[in-house]
């Protein structure tokens, strides 16, 4: 027996405005508070919608530590006044976390798990600095050169893709 399918739509999208780190003018405003306005945004764009039918939120954030730590997902949720039955599951792929994110919910709604999702991206490189407060990477990550992407950061990734 096979399983149909189903489309998946993007119904409403909000992003937060964006600042130089780490000077900008939103360098004291918590990630999770961002993500809050967001999440209303989005959810004031659907007049109709019954919050209460979103079964999940899936926010992507590549360094999920400190203010921006725990389940910032879960997190950002609740504080923007959705029901506590809507889930929240952070997802870390570095730069591409927000996209995997995205692409997660749609895999949920296109398989029929779900019908109402929010997804997106969190981060704040002013709070969280780029490879987090206290990096401590395993040294055996340097012994292969192909492990160059965690071990040196994307900037240093694209070069060497660029070499090759």
């Amino acid at each position: 027996m096979s399983k149909q399918v189903q489309d998946a739509y993007i119904v409403a999208a909000s992003r937060t405005p964006i600042g130089k780190a780490p000077r900008d003018i939103f360098k004291n405003t918590r990630p999770d508070e961002l993500l809050v306005h967001a999440i209303r945004s989005v959810v004031a764009q659907v007049p109709g919608l019954d919050t209460k039918l979103i079964e999940d939120t899936i926010i992507g954030c590549a360094i999920p530590e400190g203010e921006q730590g725990l389940n910032v997902a879960r997190i950002g949720a609740l504080l923007a006044g959705l029901p506590n039955s809507v889930g929240g599951v952070t997802v870390n792929r570095f730069c591409a976390s927000g996209v995997t994110a995205m692409a997660m919910a749609a895999d949920r709604i296109r398989a029929g798990e779900s019908d109402v999702m929010i997804a997106g991206g969190c981060e704040s490189i002013s709070m969280v600095p780029m490879m987090g407060n206290k990096p401590s990477l395993s040294p055996h990550i340097f012994d292969r050169d192909e492990n160059v992407g965690i071990a040196y950061g994307m900037g240093l990734t694209a070069e060497r893709v660029a070499e090759r």
